[in-house]
Parts: structure tokens; sequence; C-alpha cells
């Protein structure tokens, strides 16, 4: 006989002041007493297996990336990319099926440079590649990247995979029998990533969300409340980004030097790396 225990609701965020022996019993049914069923489980298992695998030059260390640059989040963001007016009317036609007229009344201003300055844009896999190597990640990293279908994937993704050859999805590490129960059901396919960005030695979230925030508090709780996680305010690197007389080499050793202020600064907690406040990148570390 099994016996189930229910929790009436009484706070959605951890960060909520409680006892703390209730938010150590919030920890420990979160994320030691709720388990995937055995089939998310085995096959996300193999993938991580396969991960460290993948990343044996590196000691078995990867980095996972939750990559939100799928259709429906560019679409939704209102941002402006660089394909022109084709990409304009794709990702209009897109929001007035998903969302109606959501994005035509009076009192919703669409201000895509206003987006971008304040950060709300998803960042390019492009941009996820500076960021990376400009902190110092070389062409040797193996990277995991955690994501829906990518907006027009072929031409995005190959400036990243020039960066990065040794670039997985869950498409590449699983077998196409392996998937075949998943496709269909997002949540499910969503386990798999959450499962093989668990065991990253670094995580990287680009857009927020549900996704990072559990994952980031299940990595804290799994690692006795270190994990090595990049979290870059967008504000302040979109100020980067879009100079466009910086060269490669002044924006690699900015991202460094925030990098290594960050690793200064890291104790058991978490450690805000700055940079002549140019960039602001969390980092919760992991010894």
């Amino acid at each position: 006989m099994r016996k189930v225990l229910r929790f009436a609701p009484f706070a959605n965020r951890l960060a909520m002041s409680v006892p703390a022996h209730i938010q150590l019993l919030r920890c420990i049914t979160n994320y030691k007493a709720l388990r995937y069923a055995s089939p998310v489980s085995t096959l996300a298992e193999k993938l991580v297996n396969r991960m460290v695998e993948k990343s044996t030059r590196n000691g078995g260390k990867y980095v996972s990336v939750h990559l939100r640059f799928e259709e429906d989040m560019v679409s939704f963001s209102c941002c402006i990319y660089d394909g022109g007016a084709a990409e304009k009317y794709e990702l209009a036609s897109f929001r007035e099926a998903e969302w109606k007229e959501k994005f035509k009344r009076k009192d919703r201003e669409v201000n895509p440079g206003l987006n971008r300055i304040d950060g709300k844009c998803p960042l390019t896999p492009l941009e996820v590649g500076l960021l990376l190597r400009g902190m110092g990640f070389d062409n040797s990293t193996s990277i995991y990247i955690a994501s829906g279908k990518i907006y027009q994937a072929e031409r995005h993704l190959k400036p990243l995979l020039k960066m990065f050859p040794l670039l997985y999805f869950k498409e590449t590490l699983a077998t196409a029998e392996e998937l075949a129960p998943f496709k269909g059901y997002s949540s499910r396919l969503a386990a798999l990533d959450y499962t093989v960005c668990l065991y990253s030695e670094v995580f990287v979230t680009t857009q927020g969300g549900n996704f990072p925030h559990f994952l980031m508090g299940h990595r804290r709780f799994l690692f006795n409340g270190h994990a090595k996680t990049i979290k870059p305010d967008k504000r302040k690197l979109v100020v980067l980004l879009q100079e466009k007389t910086i060269r490669y080499t002044p924006l690699s050793m900015l991202l460094i030097d925030v990098g290594e202020h960050g690793k200064q600064l890291c104790g058991t907690a978490q450690c805000d790396a700055v940079n002549d406040g140019l960039i602001l990148c969390t980092c919760i570390c992991l010894n």
C-alpha cells in the first residue's frame, strides 16, 4: 500500500520567507520525492551518460545552455533580428495566428528597439556563442542545447556550430526510435532537457522562465548550495554586442575579466561578477 501526503498550496516561490524546516521539506519533496516516470528517467539517464562520453577530453564535464529561440518565443518578444521584411512578416503572421488581436490593442505598445535595450529579446545562438567564447570557453568545449525547435535553425545555428563544433541536442544524442514515444509531448521532451542540464558542469540561462528557475534551485540543492550558473544581464550585454566598432579581442577581454572576477568572488553561495558596469553575470559556484 502506498501512502500519499497532499500539501495545500500556500506559496509558489522557494524564496518566500518560511521556517527553515518547512523550506527543507519543500526541497526534499520537489527534488527527491517527486520523480519522473520510468520511460522519462531511463532515457534521460542515457542522454546524460552519452553527454559525459562525448566530453571525455574535458573529464566528462560539459556546458548546458537553455536556448529560448523557438519561433513562438521570438515572435512573442516582438524583437527584430536580421531576417529583413520576410522575417517581420512571418513573425507578425505567427503572432496573429497564435494570439489573435493581443498585439494590436491600443494599450499595447510594440517597440522592438526598446525591448532589446531592456534586455527582453531572446539571445540568438550567435550571441550565446560570443558570450561563451568571450568568457573563455574554447572550441573543445562540449555543449548541450536544451531547446524546442529553433527558429530558422539552419541559418541561426551555423555560426554557433562553427564556434563550438561539439554541439549536441537530445535529437543528436538519442535515436529516432528512442524519441518516438516522446514526440508530441512537449513536457516529456523538456524533462529530458532538464535532466541533462541538471548534471552539467555549467548551466547557462538566456531568457528566464520556469525551466531555468526550477533548474537553478534543483542544482543548488543537488550540489549542496553550489552550482556553476551563468545568467547574463542582457541589458548590459547588449551594450557590448551592439557596439559596431568593438573588435572581438576587446570584447573577449571584457567578458574574460568578468569571468575571472567571478572566480575570485565565488564562495559558498552566489556572486555577482561586475566589470566596470558593462555586464553582470550571476555566478553560482561549484567548488
